[in-house]
């Protein structure tokens, strides 16, 4: 394999935490397995999940914290990971607004 070449999901999960990481997030948390990671920025309660699997319904119900997800269930090259991870940000990021436009509309109610 080169160095450009596909990782192994598990590799590639690490790989994406690290970028995250460059990109303000911190891990705050991963299951037994070391296949799903939580991510956050220290200003804000709110969590960006990797993972190699999706999130079930019952899981979307009861982890609402969690703004966004990135799915790493294959392998995948560094510059496909770079994408994904900039995806994912993105995702966080307008998450984040909607819940901000949220809070402001409940607002202007009261």
């Amino acid at each position: 394999m080169s160095a450009d070449g596909p990782l192994s999901p598990l590799k590639a999960l690490a790989l994406a935490a690290r970028m995250l990481e460059a990109n303000g997030f911190t891990v705050v948390a991963r299951n037994e397995r070391g296949d799903s990671l939580y991510l956050k920025r220290p200003d804000g309660p709110w969590h960006l999940r990797v993972s190699n699997h999706p999130r079930t319904a019952k899981q979307r119900s009861r982890r609402t914290d969690i703004l966004a997800s990135l799915i790493i269930d294959g392998p995948r090259s560094p510059e496909r990971l770079r994408i994904l991870v900039a995806e994912a940000v993105r995702n966080f990021q307008g998450a984040l607004a909607r819940k901000g436009d949220q809070t402001s509309a409940d607002g202007s109610r009261k």
